[in-house]
């Protein structure tokens, strides 16, 4: 009876991979709406993504004009997402850099990182040191490393080391750790 049951699994098996086969290629619409599934893309960037996988630049226009008409595609509302996402957790200058990754138009993304100017970079970079470290590093390479971590979240080495000295470290103006 076992050897039955896996012999059937195996002949379903192999008639999905048949019938996969015979499925004519998905459209770059829907295509599209499975990458926007899973996350937000701005224009440019999903244009990207649907030449890659063999898009006509006049059928990518044409997908890329009605998922904007209908909503799915929003240069803002990526922007504005991403800001809300990486706020507190990264610095001005790593929101700015994944924006322009993200191929945002600079207008945009200029208009989504508003609400970041009158942030004061020292008090969340203070935070999110207190919650990675919580302590004092002990020695000049560990407070080189917590200079490394707060540098490679966006935040300019002169905030990292403030931060180091409002956590009650001793901070040697000469010394580039």
């Amino acid at each position: 009876m076992l050897r039955g049951r896996r012999a059937a699994v195996s002949r379903t098996g192999a008639a999905s991979a048949r019938g996969a086969a015979s499925r004519p290629a998905p459209s770059l619409k829907s295509i599209a709406l499975r990458l926007l599934a899973r996350r937000d893309f701005g224009r440019e960037e999903l244009a990207e993504r649907l030449r890659a996988r063999g898009g006509e630049e006049a059928d990518v226009a044409a997908t890329l004009d009605e998922l904007t008409a209908l909503g799915f595609v929003c240069d803002v509302r990526t922007a504005e997402t991403l800001v809300a996402s990486r706020r507190g957790a990264f610095g001005r200058r790593a929101i700015a850099q994944a924006l322009k990754d993200r191929r945002i138009e600079p207008q945009v993304a200029a208009a989504a990182l508003e609400p970041l100017a009158g942030v004061d970079e020292a008090a969340d970079a203070l935070v999110l040191w207190q919650r990675r470290f919580g302590t004092l590093p002990r020695d000049q390479r560990e407070k080189a490393r917590h200079v490394r971590f707060l540098m490679a979240r966006g935040y300019p080495m002169g905030v990292a080391l403030k931060v180091l000295r409002l956590a009650g470290v001793a901070i040697d103006e000469h010394d580039p750790s």
